[in-house]
């Protein structure tokens, strides 16, 4: 069976790879195209797009990419008829892959497309839901999107969240400070500054910096090495970890590994005023965070736009020392409601049974 997929971000290319890599353990003919990055090429994928060449953050970012993408959706849906492709797996990014999804159904109603972790339409609002119902299934990845979308009359699949079964919770840990800045430009350039000061004021503390690969690096304008007490690492996550007590990370998929790995946190996050402007205008949650979501109230500290200072990273760092022992109880907590047995299994032969 041949398959197209497309996703956008490298939090999708995770476990994009993942669900691929159970289909292929069903499926030993199975044959993959599309959009993706390292992770599913690894498992696969022929790459007819990278998404390093195509990742976009914000609303003023992803306007000046359209034609681009517009351009990109053509090419893909022709080579889809072309090569007699009869199932399409779409993971998250919305922007792009509703838009897919619209045209694919116009064009041939027959392909079945499986939206695996559809965009997050209950914190941006719900007109994107009459579309996300042309796609013949969406397989989602949270207990509460199951109530979400039977409220909306729509037939979902969950089995639990696939970080489960691949992020064991660490029991021994360090005494650094890991921070994770993210791994667009846009995220670095405007988070890591601030990031940085915290470095410099708490002088007996030491840190480490998780950068995604060295290219990030170029996106640091400041020269690190003045900061003798801050370790810069491209390690995986979970090395990282052994040896943290605590993390200040941007807002993303990092949070919940985080608080599947069991380490305390600090959610930040700052973007363009443009963007502010428009998540004013549109968000109706109370967290941005998916542990905090997920049981509904503040484990992880959240830090946004103009609360993102040195002055609030240092309260909330005291608050997490402070109350460590509570802290770790309610992660505790958010693992077990996110669990499942062959999740990722399930999800798999869900796509190639129906």
């Amino acid at each position: 069976m041949k398959y197209f997929v497309s996703t956008g971000e490298l939090s999708g290319d995770v476990h994009l790879s993942y669900l691929l890599n159970e289909i292929k353990n069903e499926d030993k003919n199975a044959e993959f195209y599309g959009m993706a990055g390292d992770n599913s090429k690894k498992v696969g994928v022929n790459l007819l797009q990278h998404i390093d060449d195509i990742a976009v953050m914000g609303f003023k970012e992803a306007a000046m990419k359209y034609n681009y993408l517009k351009k990109k959706l053509d090419f893909f849906i022709n080579f889809i008829l072309k090569n007699n492709i009869k199932k399409v797996i779409l993971v998250d990014y919305g922007g792009f892959n509703i838009k897919f999804l619209e045209k694919l159904k116009q064009v041939d109603s027959r392909i079945k497309v499986y939206y695996y972790i559809p965009p997050k339409v209950w914190i941006w609002g719900e007109k994107r839901v009459e579309k996300l119902k042309l796609a013949d299934k969406l397989l989602v990845i949270f207990p509460w999107e199951l109530e979400f979308y039977k409220n909306k009359n729509i037939d979902v699949k969950y089995y639990g969240n696939p970080f489960i079964e691949k992020y064991k919770k660490i029991e021994k840990k360090g005494e650094k400070i890991l921070i994770l800045p993210g791994s667009r430009k846009q995220e670095i350039t405007k988070i890591l500054p601030t990031l940085l000061k915290v470095v410099d004021k708490l002088k007996n503390e030491k840190f480490i910096l998780k950068l995604a690969n060295k290219k990030s690096l170029s996106y640091i304008k400041k020269d690190l090495s003045k900061y003798h007490n801050l370790e810069v690492s491209y390690d995986e996550l979970n090395n990282c970890i052994k040896k943290s007590k605590y993390a200040i990370a941007t807002s993303g998929t990092v949070v919940l590994e985080l608080a599947l790995l069991g380490l305390p946190g600090i959610v930040v996050y700052k973007t363009s005023i443009i963007n502010e402007i428009i998540v004013r205008l549109f968000i109706k949650l109370k967290y941005v965070s998916l542990p905090n979501l997920t049981l509904n109230e503040e484990v992880y500290p959240e830090l946004l736009q103009n609360n993102f200072n040195l002055d609030k990273i240092i309260e909330k760092i005291e608050y997490i020392e402070k109350n460590k022992k509570e802290i770790n109880k309610k992660i505790n907590e958010i693992r077990n409601k996110l669990g499942g047995k062959n999740i990722v299994k399930k999800y798999a032969q869900y796509i190639i049974n129906n």
